[in-house]
């Protein structure tokens, strides 16, 4: 139904290949959850490093599926790149994880994976 994802992006990319489209579902199933599992430690731990490193490798899979949360997500990456230790970066984390797991679900019952 793609309520909290798009796939317009995902199609352009696929040039019209649905099964290519279906691969890339699986594959952000497979990685964006760890990823954000990773933040969910990182960022209450001031992990600077480990922060940065799990929003730069989610950066491009949260932009193609247009979650809508790229610009705090960004904030979150920025957060740990500068380790910017006088800012909180919670509430971008807070809503970062929530479309993640919005769009998870989603993705997992319109692809029955």
């Amino acid at each position: 139904m793609t309520e909290h994802y798009k796939l317009d992006r995902v199609r352009e990319l696929a040039d019209g290949d649905e099964e290519f489209v279906a691969i890339l579902a699986a594959t952000f199933l497979e990685e964006v959850p760890e990823d954000a599992e990773r933040l969910k430690v990182a960022v209450p731990n001031n992990d600077y490093y480990e922060a940065y490193q799990a929003a730069h490798k989610m950066k491009p899979t949260i932009d193609l599926f247009e979650l809508g949360v790229l610009d705090k997500l960004i904030d979150i990456q920025d957060w740990g790149k500068f380790e910017k230790a006088n800012e909180d970066v919670s509430g971008q984390l807070k809503s970062v994880l929530q479309a993640i797991d919005n769009a998870v679900n989603e993705i997992r019952s319109d692809f029955g994976l």
